[in-house]
């Protein structure tokens, strides 16, 4: 039971931070275009594509926990 609510948190977390990074490079990119910096902006659009693949990895990992938490109960 331990390791269904370590992966939920765990899902958690990368969801959080996914979304967080992926805020910080739109405004990476942003400032990027504002001050005509073509490196600022490629790597705020490289911290975005991160950010969202962290946060589908958490959306997967919780929902691998829903769905054990789906088989287990079934077997009850």
């Amino acid at each position: 039971m331990t390791d269904r609510n370590d992966l939920k948190a765990e899902g958690t977390k990368n969801r959080v931070a996914g979304a967080a990074k992926e805020l910080e490079g739109k405004a990476r990119a942003a400032v990027g275009d504002a001050t005509d910096n073509g490196s600022q902006h490629l790597k705020g659009l490289g911290q975005q594509a991160k950010g969202k693949i962290q946060k589908g990895v958490g959306k997967a990992q919780q929902k691998l926990s829903d769905d054990v938490d789906d088989d287990t109960d079934r077997d009850v």
